[in-house]
């Protein structure tokens, strides 16, 4: 099951990929995520780990899957049993730039969870969608 949200960002591709990397960054830009320490030193690269903690659940440790500059960053966790692969995609537009976040859901109980929780995860990407938006076009300070 893919949950997903989309915006267009008035700021260059780059800016926003620069703060998707960012991962300990994105408590500055969004309330869905309290901290985020990252478990490795150096650039994020495949199997980098992180420990992400967001209101009202578990820290969850988080390892990277995919840097692919400047267009794709995926990593995985394992959540209530669920495989999730959280996935930021920057496509650049003649505006600036399109960035696509995405939940992918898998194994034994994805479906039930992605009925139960949907929506609730739906507006979490949008809200974060909106603060990648807010930061890049200089609305905050990251």
């Amino acid at each position: 099951m893919r949950i997903e949200h989309s915006t267009d960002i008035a700021a260059p591709a780059e800016r926003v990929w620069d703060l998707t990397l960012d991962v300990e960054g994105w408590p500055a830009t969004t309330p869905t995520v309290t901290s985020v320490e990252r478990l490795d030193g150096g650039p994020l690269r495949p199997g980098s780990q992180a420990l992400l903690k967001q209101p009202g659940q578990r820290p969850t440790v988080w390892t990277v899957t995919t840097v692919d500059p400047p267009q794709t960053f995926a990593w995985t966790a394992r959540v209530f049993g669920v495989d999730m692969t959280g996935i930021h995609q920057v496509t650049p537009t003649a505006d600036g730039c399109r960035n696509t976040l995405a939940l992918e859901l898998g194994g034994r109980g994805a479906g039930l969870l992605g009925r139960l929780l949907g929506r609730k995860l739906r507006s979490t990407l949008a809200t974060e969608n909106a603060g990648f938006a807010a930061a890049a076009e200089g609305a905050v300070s990251p």
